[in-house]
């Protein structure tokens, strides 16, 4: 996928993603990278995706961030992401 060619990448919703959630957000801290999920509730209001992570540091060549409407379709985006910067996320 080119960068800025404003498309979505492909998320597998199905993954059980969510479920490792934790154990990433762990390896990447071991990676030297800071990293963060959130939830705002203003959004989910509004009906946006309320979803968000962050990483910076370690190998990432400045920061990076994943919205989504769900924590499957953040997390999704999230380790596309990641793995596009060169991380190779082992979950």
């Amino acid at each position: 996928m080119a960068k800025g060619m404003g498309r979505r990448p492909k998320v597998d919703l199905d993954s059980g993603v969510e479920d490792v959630t934790l154990l990433v957000l762990e390896w990447l801290g071991e990676q030297d990278v800071g990293a963060m999920i959130r939830v705002d509730a203003e959004r989910m209001r509004d009906g946006q995706p309320a979803w968000t992570f962050a990483a910076s540091g370690g190998p990432l060549d400045g920061g990076m961030r994943a919205d989504g409407a769900s924590v499957a379709e953040c997390m999704g985006t999230a380790l596309l992401r990641l793995r596009e910067a060169g991380l190779s996320v082992p979950f």
